[in-house]
C-alpha cells in the first residue's frame, strides 16, 4: 500500500514536470513566432497571403507584426510600380540621362504629397484688396532673373496673339538641351491659334507635344508636332466616368508624364482659361515642378478662377502664395507680358489699372547646363 502511494506520487510529480516543460516550450515558440521576422531578400518580398495565413491562426497580433505587415505591403506596391513603368522609364532614362546607372536623378519626380498651400502673411493689417493687389501686381511685373536671348518675343512684335517666350541663355539648360537633341515641350491650350513658339522649338529639334481636348483624333502628328486629344487638370477623372466614355480628356500632369513615359519637360506652356490657379496648386502639392525646366503660363485676373473661393483680398493672397511657392521650387520669373487688347479688370474691378491677363515665364535655376 505504501509503495502504491509512493508510485502515484512520483507519477503525479512527473506529469506536473512534463506539463511545465510543455508550457515553457509553447511559450518560447509563441514568443519566437511573434517576434519580427528576418528581412526578405531584395526583390523577393514576403507574399501578403503568407501574413494573412499566419494571422488566421491567432486572435491577437502584436503592434510590431502589424507594422511589419504594412512595411511589406508598401514594398510590394513599390516593386509592382517599377515593373509596370520599368520599360518606359528605362527608355526615357537611356535617352535623357547619359550618367552612369548607379547615380540616381538629382530631382526624382515622385515626392510626398502635400495637402495644402502655406499661405503667405497678409500684405497689411487691414487685409484690404488694394494692399494685396499692389503686392501681387508688383511681384508679377518684376522679373527676378534676366534673359538676353528670348525665343518667341519676335512673334509678339509681329502681331501674334500672345507673347510666349522661352529663355535660350547659355546660363540655363534649354539651349544645351536643344543642342544635344534632348529637348521636350508640352503645350496645353483650348483651341490655341498661336503656336509660333512651338513651331520654332520644333524647327530647333525639340520633341513637341500639343494637348487640346477639342481634337477629333486621340493622337495625330502634324507639322512634325504631336497633337493629343487631352488636357491638363488639377485632378484625375472619375474612373466610373472614364469607363462610360472609353477615354478621359483631362488628367493631372503627373499622370500624363507617367502615361507617356516621360520624366522631364524642358518647356511647359499652358493657357488654361482660368483653370491655371488650381492646376498650379496641384503641381506644387505633388512636387511636379522639379520635372519642369521652364514654365510659361497665362494667368487670368478678371475673376478668382475655377474652384477658388473666398473674398477678394483672400483670393489675391492665395494667388500670391502660389507664386511664392514657385520661388521656393527654384523657379525664377524672367519675362512678363500683358496684352494691351485685354480689358483692365481685376476681380471685376478696375484696380491699379491692372490688365485682366498676363503671360509669365519662369526658368528653373536648378536645371544646370
Amino acid at each position: 500500500m505504501g509503495r502504491e502511494r509512493l508510485t502515484r506520487g512520483l507519477l503525479l510529480r512527473l506529469a506536473v514536470l512534463l506539463t511545465a516543460v510543455c508550457v515553457c516550450i509553447h511559450v518560447y515558440l509563441e514568443t519566437a513566432w511573434r517576434g519580427a521576422p528576418a528581412a526578405p531578400a531584395p526583390g523577393r518580398p514576403t507574399k501578403p497571403s503568407q501574413s494573412w495565413g499566419r494571422q488566421s491562426r491567432t486572435k491577437q497580433v502584436s503592434a510590431g507584426a502589424e507594422g511589419q505587415d504594412r512595411s511589406i505591403k508598401r514594398r510590394i506596391s513599390y516593386v509592382r510600380t517599377l515593373k509596370k513603368d520599368g520599360p518606359a522609364r528605362k527608355r526615357d532614362e537611356d535617352r535623357e540621362d547619359p550618367s552612369p546607372p548607379c547615380c540616381p536623378p538629382p530631382h526624382p519626380r515622385r515626392k510626398t504629397t502635400r495637402w495644402h498651400i502655406d499661405l503667405e502673411p497678409w500684405a497689411s493689417d487691414s487685409h484690404s484688396l488694394e494692399d494685396e493687389a499692389k503686392r501681387f501686381l508688383n511681384y508679377i511685373t518684376t522679373p527676378q532673373v534676366s534673359c538676353a536671348s528670348l525665343a518667341g518675343v519676335e512673334a509678339a512684335h509681329q502681331g501674334a496673339k500672345g507673347a510666349w517666350a522661352a529663355c535660350l541663355d547659355p546660363d540655363y539648360s534649354l539651349a544645351h538641351r536643344i543642342q544635344s537633341k534632348h529637348c521636350r515641350v508640352y503645350s496645353f491650350g483650348l483651341g490655341v491659334d498661336d503656336r509660333s513658339l512651338e513651331h520654332f522649338l520644333t524647327s530647333a529639334g525639340c520633341e513637341v507635344h500639343c494637348f487640346d481636348p477639342s481634337l477629333k483624333q486621340p493622337h495625330l502628328q502634324q507639322d512634325e508636332m504631336w497633337l493629343h486629344r487631352l488636357s491638363v487638370d488639377w485632378r484625375d477623372p472619375n474612373p466610373a466616368i472614364v469607363a462610360q466614355r472609353q477615354y478621359a480628356n483631362t488628367k493631372k500632369l503627373a499622370t500624363i508624364l507617367n502615361d507617356f513615359g516621360h520624366r522631364q519637360v524642358d518647356v511647359l506652356k499652358a493657357d488654361m482659361e482660368s483653370a491655371e490657379w488650381k492646376i498650379l496648386e496641384n503641381l506644387i502639392l505633388e512636387g511636379v515642378l522639379d520635372s519642369v525646366g521652364q514654365l510659361l503660363l497665362e494667368v487670368h485676373l478678371h475673376w478668382a478662377g475655377f474652384e477658388v473661393g473666398g473674398d477678394d483680398p483672400s483670393v489675391v493672397r492665395y494667388w500670391f502664395s502660389l507664386l511664392k511657392e514657385l520661388e521656393r521650387a527654384n523657379l525664377r520669373l524672367f519675362h512678363v507680358h500683358s496684352d494691351p487688347a485685354k480689358p483692365h479688370l481685376f476681380l471685376h474691378k478696375n484696380v491699379l489699372n491692372a490688365s485682366s491677363a498676363y503671360t509669365l515665364s519662369w526658368v528653373n535655376t536648378e536645371w544646370k547646363p
